[in-house]
């Protein structure tokens, strides 16, 4: 296994950069998730890197020569990062602590993070005095000093997310510590929380992750919200309470995801190309749906009513959009990723609602269209997952409604993949001519004009220039 993790690691373009960059490469180490990554066999991209010295200094020559920028990630953990121009690695200088590398690996979380490797000489023997490697080899996960948490609760969070993401299991005096620490998982910055949800939801087991938070003792601290949910009863027509029906949204999800064919039909390579779209913070639209899934109820607990015997949770939708936002301001999500989970948890019932009317004609696929905007794709994904996942005795668990939402989202995907490919309809007539055709100013009355003949447009009933001014000319008279 050594002569391999030697072998991957040197190969790394992220390493061969550090090594022509760094005159003095004997001042730093190759430590952390690469060599994880490569002692489970897995290509090693970006790298961690330990230097004795100027963290600044040896991030800005890796950028240099690799053509990228170089920036700070932290000052608290004197940590710099280096792109090269395309992106498609990083690397993470941080100073070396302890005075030595030895010190610096004692002072590190996990055994399977507290290896390292010279970078002078990547081809030799892994520096593993915590036995990281055995326990790699063993899938277990453990603290690599008692005191791992206490010096950084984040780590919390790390544990959940690296033993979902490698499949480990976490040692039990480890999950001891991490609980006895979870009170203080909420006190690192936002920022580096998020970090860590977001790795764990875009990772390869994100239910598991979710569950380990949960386990760890973590979730009321990160994301009270999500703990909130917890014994939340619903009515009929679902068979879990909010919590355990949030996970069990997610786990469809990914159901979904892995069988698009099923779920989009003639649209599933479009929907998949759509869903490896970068959109924000790391994620692309794919992981930030999944993040989606996580919070688009946050509003049932605020908006739970009994009514007579029956439970209604009305304005969730709206209320867990004001959460939603509430929680990203916190973690110091980016702007257009708030906004896009403010859009998913404001849209998700619309096709629900569609639902009954089986045939759902072109005017009202429009609307839709329009209301959900940018999200629709996502939007429809969700919804399917949201449906499959309410299994109780109510009348929208009924199969056949469920066979309807399924049928009713496949078209509805298909008007969403043609609309971004071809854009929103054209009207017929600028605004300026209607305006003079119709003796209007310019105005909240002329906007809505045109968007009706759009509708109208996107509908079939209007094609021409003509049509268009007769029909926003009986549309006016009738405002009159």
């Amino acid at each position: 296994m050594r002569s391999t993790i030697a072998d991957r690691i040197a190969a790394a373009p992220a390493v061969r950069a550090c090594r022509e960059a760094l005159a003095d490469s004997r001042r730093a180490w190759v430590v952390g998730g690469a060599l994880r990554d490569a002692a489970l066999g897995n290509q090693v991209r970006d790298v961690d890197l330990a230097f004795d010295g100027d963290e600044r200094e040896a991030a800005t020559a890796i950028a240099r020569a690799a053509g990228g920028p170089a920036f700070e990630l932290s000052e608290e953990f004197a940590t710099w990062r280096a792109l090269p121009s395309d992106r498609s690695w990083h690397v993470d200088v941080a100073r070396l602590r302890g005075g030595g590398i030895e010190a610096d690996l004692a002072l590190r979380d996990f055994t399977v993070d507290s290896i390292a490797l010279p970078l002078w000489d990547p081809g030799g023997p892994p520096l593993d005095p915590h036995g990281g490697l055995t326990d790699l080899e063993s899938r277990v996960l453990r603290a690599t000093s008692e005191r791992a948490f206490r010096d950084d609760p984040l780590r919390i969070l790390r544990a959940a997310r690296i033993a979902a993401g490698l499949g480990l299991q976490i040692d039990e005096r480890t999950a001891e510590r991490a609980r006895a620490a979870a009170g203080r998982a909420g006190e690192p910055a936002g920022e580096r929380q998020f970090a860590e949800l977001r790795l764990m939801v875009a990772g390869p087991d994100p239910i598991r992750a979710v569950e380990l938070l949960e386990a760890l003792g973590a979730t009321p601290k990160v994301m009270p919200e999500l703990a909130a949910l917890r014994g939340v009863v619903q009515n009929p027509n679902h068979h879990l309470d909010v919590y355990d029906h949030t996970i069990e949204v997610l786990r469809r999800l990914l159901e979904v995801e892995s069988d698009l064919e099923r779920f989009a039909g003639e649209q599933a390579a479009e929907v998949a190309a759509l869903l490896a779209e970068p959109l924000a913070d790391e994620l692309n639209r794919g992981g930030a749906l999944r993040l989606g899934a996580l919070v688009h109820d946050l509003g049932k607990p605020v908006t739970r009513k009994e009514r007579g015997a029956y439970i209604t949770f009305i304005g969730h939708d709206r209320e867990g959009a004001r959460i939603v936002g509430s929680v990203c301001e916190r973690l110091k999500v980016s702007r257009r990723l708030t906004r896009y989970l403010q859009a998913l948890t404001l849209n998700h019932l619309r096709l629900g609602f569609l639902v009954h009317e089986r045939a759902v004609s072109r005017r009202r696929t429009y609307d839709y269209l329009r209301e959900t905007g940018d999200v629709a794709v996502d939007v429809t994904l969700l919804s399917v997952a949201d449906r499959l996942a309410a299994r109780g005795e109510g009348p929208i668990a009924d199969p056949e409604m469920v066979e309807a939402h399924l049928w009713l989202a496949r078209k509805m995907l298909g008007a969403a993949v043609d609309w971004r490919r071809r854009g929103p309809p054209r009207p017929p007539i600028r605004g300026d001519e209607l305006a003079g055709e119709l003796d209007l100013e310019r105005g909240p009355r002329l906007g809505r004009l045109l968007r009706e003949i759009e509708a109208a447009v996107y509908a079939g009933e209007v094609a021409t220039r003509e049509e268009a001014v007769a029909f926003a000319r009986e549309l006016a008279a009738g405002d009159e």
